[in-house]
């Protein structure tokens, strides 16, 4: 990620319009900012949510509330709780996908 002659931005998420994404359960509300090619996104995901796809895009990910579940294709799970986040790469690493029972809000860069 490089963040190339980019002034100094401030973002007024109030102001960011939400796109709604349905899961294979659930949905997803998006607030997303893009400068370049670098993705930042503000993400609630619903109760009962399930990713409709596996993901093998990199992503630095924080999750802000909630509960998430981080799923690898290769079968491993791991639960994050409000102020953990995790890291992957575009390389090496298995897809992922998300889920949750109880729903989240995330910070996510991509």
């Amino acid at each position: 990620m490089e963040l190339r002659l980019s002034p100094f931005t401030l973002t007024d998420w109030s102001m960011v319009p939400e796109i709604r994404y349905p899961g294979t359960n659930g949905h997803a509300l998006w607030k997303t900012v893009e400068l370049g090619d670098i993705r930042i996104r503000k993400v609630e995901y619903s109760a009962g949510y399930l990713a409709d796809h596996w993901c093998d895009r990199g992503h630095i990910l924080l999750v802000l509330d909630g509960q998430l579940i981080s799923e690898l294709k290769d079968g491993r799970r791991y639960e994050l709780t409000p102020g953990m986040s995790y890291q992957v790469s575009n390389f090496g690493d298995p897809a992922h996908r998300s889920s949750t029972e109880t729903g989240a809000r995330l910070f996510i860069i991509d």
